[in-house]
C-alpha cells in the first residue's frame, strides 16, 4: 500500500453556488491516483479554517481562487513531492507547518484541504478499495439514516424565520432504499401543502427547500407534519432544526430574533423546549450564538427530550469540543473536515467525540460538490445518520445515491437503527 507521492497540481473549479473553489490530483509514483475539492458552506462558523480567495472584483465578484490554487502547485507540491502517500498524519502536520497559523490563512484552509483529501482518496485506490472500506478496515456493516433539510430559514419580503433549516429524518424505515423514498415523498408532498397555505407555490429557497412560509417555526412544523401524515409516516419520521443562531443574533444587545421580535437566550431555550415537547426531535443545531458559552450548558440541561449539537459553535475543532463536553454543553457535534482544514485534524476530533460519548454528524456544505468525502467517512466511520440536504440538485441526489449503491455492493449491509439516541423514545 506504500506509495511515494510523484506530483500535485492544483486548478479552479466551480462549486454547486458557482463559486469558484479549488481541485487537486495527488498522483503517486505507482501511478495511483487522488482526487480532492473543498466544498464551502454558507452559514460560516467564525472560527473556521481560512477560505482564501483572491478579492478580485474583476473575476467571480472578488470569490476567485487562484491564490489558493498557485499556493498548492508552488509551495504544497513541492514540500510533499517523495513523501509517503499512506502518511496522512505526517503530511497534512507538514502543511500545517508551511502555514503556520491557526486558521491556515496564508496557504489558505481551502488549499490544504482539498491536498488532504485528496491524498486520502490516492491511499485508496493504492490499497485497491473503495475509501469507505479503507476508513472502516473492512466491511461495511451499515449506512446511516439521511435527513432532508425540506424548509429553509432566511429573508422573503416582509418575513424572516430565524432558524435556517427544517429538517425531517426517515429513521423509521426498514432499509435505506425505503429512507430515501420516505424523504422524497415527503418533501414532495410538502410542496403541495404549503401551496395550499399560501395559496401559491412555494418558492426554492438558498438551499433548495421550500422558502420558509412563517415567521413562526411552530408553524412551519405543523405544515410539515401535515405532509408527513398525508404520506403515511406519522411515528416514523423525526424532526430536526439547524437554527444557525449567530446569524440572526445582535451582540450589542445580546438578543436573538424570533417571530419578529428580540428575545433572550432564556426565553429562545424556553420555546426551544416547548416545541420539543410538542414534536420529536432528532436534534437541534446551533440553538445559540458561537460563542455563547454561558448559554449552552443551560440550554442542554432544560432540553432534554433531543441532542443538542454544535456546528459553527464547535466547527470540527477538537480544543473547542473538548471545551464543549467539560462545560457540559453538548450531546454532539457536525463532522465538516473542511472547517478544521484537515483530515487528520477532522479524524482526531471525531476520535474525541467517540471516546467521550458524545455524536458525531457528518455534513455537506452548501457549496457542495459531487463525491464529497464527506460520505466516506459517514459510512466509513459507521455514524448513525446525515445532514444531506434537499433532495432536489445533483450533488444532494448524489449523497442518496451514494448510500443506496454503498448499501447495495455490500452483503449483509442495513440501516443504521438510531432509535437507541433518540431522546424521546
Amino acid at each position: 500500500m506504500s506509495s511515494k507521492i510523484k506530483s500535485i497540481h492544483a486548478r479552479q473549479l466551480v462549486d454547486c453556488k458557482c463559486r469558484p473553489m479549488v481541485e487537486v490530483d495527488v498522483v503517486t509514483e505507482d501511478g495511483y491516483v487522488g482526487r480532492g475539492c473543498a466544498p464551502t458552506g454558507s452559514s460560516v462558523g467564525k472560527f473556521e479554517s481560512c477560505v482564501l480567495r483572491d478579492e478580485d472584483p474583476g473575476e467571480y465578484h472578488g470569490l476567485s481562487v487562484h491564490k489558493a490554487v498557485d499556493n498548492v502547485n508552488r509551495i504544497i507540491a513541492p514540500a510533499l513531492t517523495g513523501m509517503d502517500v499512506a502518511d496522512q498524519k505526517g503530511i497534512d502536520q507538514k502543511m500545517i507547518e508551511l502555514d503556520g497559523t491557526p486558521e491556515k490563512k496564508v496557504l489558505g484552509g481551502n488549499a490544504i484541504y482539498s491536498v488532504s483529501i485528496a491524498v486520502f482518496r490516492a491511499v485508496a485506490e493504492a490499497a485497491r478499495q473503495p475509501l469507505y472500506n479503507y476508513i472502516a478496515g473492512g466491511p461495511i456493516q451499515t449506512v446511516p439514516v439521511p435527513s432532508f433539510n425540506v424548509v429553509n430559514g432566511g429573508c422573503y419580503g416582509d418575513l424572516t424565520q430565524p432558524f435556517n433549516e427544517f429538517i425531517i429524518m426517515p429513521y423509521g424505515a426498514d432499509t435505506i432504499y425505503d429512507s430515501v423514498e420516505m424523504g422524497i415523498n415527503t418533501f414532495q408532498e410538502l410542496e403541495h401543502v404549503l401551496a395550499g397555505y399560501l395559496g401559491r407555490k412555494p418558492e426554492v429557497a438558498h438551499a433548495y427547500g421550500y422558502a420558509a412560509p412563517s415567521e413562526d417555526p411552530e408553524v412551519i412544523l405543523e405544515l410539515i407534519s401535515e405532509a408527513i401524515g398525508r404520506c403515511g409516516y406519522t411515528g416514523k419520521i423525526g424532526f430536526a432544526f439547524d437554527c444557525a443562531s449567530s446569524e440572526m443574533y445582535d451582540g450589542a444587545s445580546n438578543t436573538y430574533l424570533l417571530k419578529g421580535k428580540r428575545v433572550s437566550a432564556d426565553e429562545l431555550i424556553a420555546y426551544t423546549k416547548k416545541l420539543t415537547e410538542k414534536f420529536d426531535f432528532v436534534f437541534i443545531e446551533d440553538l445559540l450564538d458561537e460563542e455563547d458559552w454561558e448559554s449552552y450548558p443551560k440550554a442542554n440541561r432544560e432540553i432534554t427530550r433531543t441532542n443538542i449539537i454544535g456546528d459553527d459553535f464547535i466547527v470540527t475543532n477538537r480544543q473547542r469540543l473538548e471545551r464543549a463536553y467539560e462545560l457540559k454543553a453538548l450531546d454532539g457535534f457536525i463532522l465538516k473536515p473542511n472547517q478544521v482544514g484537515t483530515i487528520t485534524e477532522a479524524l482526531d476530533t471525531y476520535r474525541y467525540a467517540q471516546d467521550h460519548g458524545m455524536l458525531a454528524i457528518t455534513s455537506g456544505r452548501a457549496g457542495g460538490v459531487i463525491g464529497d468525502v464527506v460520505m466516506d467517512l459517514a459510512v466509513g466511520l459507521g455514524v448513525g445518520f446525515i445532514k444531506n440536504g434537499a433532495p432536489r440538485s445533483g450533488e444532494r441526489i448524489d449523497k442518496l445515491n451514494f448510500l443506496m449503491r454503498a448499501c447495495d455492493l455490500a452483503p449483509g449491509c442495513r440501516l443504521a437503527d438510531i432509535r437507541p439516541i433518540l431522546k424521546y423514545i
